[in-house]
């Protein structure tokens, strides 16, 4: 499994021998990569917010899974040919290739930025795994939870962590709109992964982050969990 983290909730991730996207804003301060250079299989949307979607519109070849509404809103707003969308929600499992994803809650707002009125239903994470996390072990397979824009929540210590068993977690820590670094490190005990990344952080003023505060934050409140700090742009590989 490998995960390219293109800065802010942006990442590219290779399992299964499938290539995914989640979230595309190339539009950040962390990333190089031009929307043109990338040709994933599949887009994830998490939820409605700009700075989560703001370049779905450069991928109408790929097929997007989302909430059927935001599913809905894409394809009127930026003609999304609705053939190339699937619209799933919190709870459900897909096979997009060789890689099973599971939609799970995440704690915040979903507001559409836009002068009509739609509804982007409940925003959300993902769980992405190389087999069916119902079926097979932890040990049998390769996981990688994104919380997409979130709070601390239960659930990540009573659903996500127990039974979904994520390996590695992208985690928001740029606080203010999300986690902050203390509240990811605790999702990152609760989750029990090997490995937590922060994104969701400077991109813009006020989601300023002083990485080694994130690092001294799980080494005190996570200690089964080894932070990874990238750079826009950079890829780590698990095995």
């Amino acid at each position: 499994m490998e995960l390219t983290w293109h800065g802010h909730s942006t990442w590219h991730v290779e399992i299964g021998g499938t290539t995914i996207l989640i979230d595309p804003f190339f539009g950040n301060p962390k990333t190089d990569v031009s929307p043109a250079e990338l040709d994933p299989e599949y887009v994830l949307l998490t939820h409605g917010h700009m700075d989560h979607l703001a370049d779905v519109g450069e991928f109408d070849d790929q097929t997007i899974a989302t909430t059927p509404e935001l599913a809905g809103f894409i394809s009127d707003e930026y003609g999304i040919d609705e053939e190339n969308t699937i619209g799933f929600n919190i709870g459900g499992t897909i096979e997009l290739g060789d890689a099973f994803v599971t939609m799970v809650r995440a704690d915040h707002t979903n507001g559409i930025e836009t002068h009509y009125e739609y509804s982007g239903g409940p925003p959300a994470g993902y769980v992405i795994s190389d087999t069916n996390p119902t079926k097979v072990a932890d040990e049998d397979s390769e996981t990688f939870y994104h919380a997409g824009d979130t709070a601390l929540m239960s659930e990540m210590k009573d659903v996500i962590g127990p039974f979904l068993e994520p390996d590695v977690a992208a985690l928001p820590a740029g606080d203010h709109f999300t986690m902050g670094p203390l509240q990811a490190a605790i999702a990152a005990d609760w989750l029990d992964v090997e490995y937590a990344m922060p994104m969701h952080y400077d991109s813009m003023e006020v989601i300023e982050l002083d990485t080694d505060d994130f690092e001294r934050a799980i080494e005190g409140n996570a200690p089964g969990t080894e932070p990874v700090i990238l750079d826009g742009d950079e890829s780590f590989s698990y095995e």
